[in-house]
């Protein structure tokens, strides 16, 4: 039987589509041992234990009780803007140091029990754990968990067409053709293409050391190019050929398995019942669910103009607030609280099921940040969106979820980065308004179910790579 270990980085973005590709592993007759921080180890425990076949091990990278990203928000359109580069800095580099010597430890001692790893998968940001695999004399494999299209995106940026992408930072009206991609203007791009100059961490390095892997893996390793996309052959057709010398595999989308095989119960808790009884009381496709995932905390301000723009929509919302003020009476998330508790158009709350709530009958529209996971969350469940981008992948996604896809808009902001309280009506108003949206979200989700079920694309990816690890065999 093939033993898989997959390195992840400590962030929610990362962990849950690897977390899921583990699980995925599982059920295709592996054994998988998930590896990352004492911290990360915690929040997984916590939501739910592992099935037959997936051990988790964890290493103390100094920060267990979690890394907190100092996040200004003071600006007018903070979203994920980090003040203490330093800090982070070290961060990563104590987690990279650390990871090394937890993985060297693990394969180690799994030869010696006679269950030796059969391929290290490591996750974004991990390039550094297939140096580790090829002195251990270990196949490895990249899980990338953004689109193909950001992955052609920095592929070809450090492969040739660095110029013209920057020439878009001087000229407005410039558009990017890269190959097999559609036209792009600045906003297109990912974040860290675009924020040179900018008192945010830059991420750049990163990527291109990511990038610089998948050669150096043909080049120096020897090792036949191939990474693993969160994404599915119909979706991303095009970009995926346009990356073809990297060997893609989709094999997405990765969300919660059970959501397609349809005979398993949702992921939930107790403290899903007051929203979902909500829900429950709301007339089909009628509700706006609005969540900027666990980064993102918009300004007071910003608050403001989202409250205003859904209050004058007259349409009845679910809206997730995260931060540090959650559950409290102070703070911008209390006072938003206060302010709608006593109507019946919206529900403010902490924390929900994501999936659950996007596939609630009476859910008609997502108010997104754009991260790919809920992006994909929200295609699988047919939901059309309003894109409201922030940072890394997210400007990229939102461009393709308007512009290719077509199944939703996305705001246009003021010269302070705000969206305005009549711009988010107006874009509820497209979304919601007529048929056409809805039909393209439910095509998308069509095609995601299919890519994902028994023999569909996706599938048929997936288990042909363990079985090209395992040797030839499943058994």
């Amino acid at each position: 039987m093939a033993h898989f270990l997959i390195v992840s980085f400590p962030t929610h973005g990362i962990i849950h589509p690897t977390l899921e590709l583990a699980r995925r592993l599982v059920r295709v007759v592996a054994r998988v041992t998930y590896v990352s921080s004492v911290s990360a180890y915690r929040r997984i425990i916590a939501e739910s234990p592992p099935p037959d076949g997936l051990s988790y091990a964890s290493f103390s990278d100094g920060y267990d009780d979690g890394f907190t990203f100092n996040l200004d928000r003071e600006s007018a359109a903070s979203t994920a803007k980090i003040i203490d580069d330093d800090n982070l800095k070290s961060f990563i580099k104590q987690f990279d140091e650390a990871g090394a010597q937890k993985i060297s430890d693990l394969a180690r001692a799994f030869k010696e029990e006679a269950r030796p790893i059969t391929c290290i998968i490591y996750g974004m940001f991990q390039s550094w754990a297939a140096d580790v695999a090829y002195s251990l004399q270990i196949p490895s494999i990249s899980a990338w968990v953004q689109p193909a299209t950001v992955l052609a995106v920095y592929y070809h940026y450090f492969n040739g067409y660095d110029h013209l992408i920057e020439r878009l930072g001087k000229d407005p009206d410039f558009r990017v053709e890269l190959p097999g991609l559609p036209p792009l203007a600045s906003q297109d791009l990912p974040y860290f293409l675009t924020c040179q100059g900018d008192n945010q961490y830059n991420m750049l390095p990163s990527f291109r050391d990511s990038i610089q892997t998948f050669d150096k893996e043909v080049r120096e390793f020897k090792l036949k190019p191939r990474v693993l996309v969160n994404t599915f052959d119909a979706l991303e057709r095009d970009a995926l050929a346009s990356v073809d010398r990297v060997g893609p595999i989709p094999i997405g989308p990765l969300i919660q398995s059970h959501f397609f095989d349809g005979n398993g119960k949702w992921a939930t808790s107790d403290r899903s019942s007051d929203y979902m009884k909500w829900l429950d009381s709301k007339p089909a496709s009628s509700v706006v669910y609005i969540s900027f995932g666990t980064l993102a905390h918009p300004s007071k301000k910003q608050l403001d103009e989202i409250l205003n723009g859904l209050m004058g929509s007259g349409r009845p919302f679910l809206w997730v607030i995260r931060g540090p003020s959650r559950g409290s009476d102070s703070g911008p998330e209390g006072e938003i609280q206060s302010r709608v508790g006593g109507t019946e158009q919206g529900l403010v709350v902490g924390w929900c099921s994501q999936v659950e709530v996007l596939s609630h009958l009476s859910t008609g529209c997502f108010v997104t940040h754009c991260g790919w996971n809920s992006t994909l969350e929200s295609m699988a469940t047919g939901v059309p969106m309003v894109c409201f981008p922030q940072w890394t992948d997210q400007t990229t996604n939102a461009k393709l979820v308007e512009g290719v896809w077509k199944m939703g808009v996305r705001v246009r902001v003021n010269e302070d980065g705000i969206m305005e309280g009549g711009e988010l009506k107006r874009c509820l108003e497209e979304v919601m308004g007529g048929e056409e949206m809805k039909k393209n979200a439910e095509k998308w989700r069509d095609l995601a179910r299919e890519a994902m079920g028994e023999g569909g694309s996706s599938d048929r990816n997936l288990k042909a790579f363990v079985e090209e690890m395992a040797g030839g065999s499943l058994s």
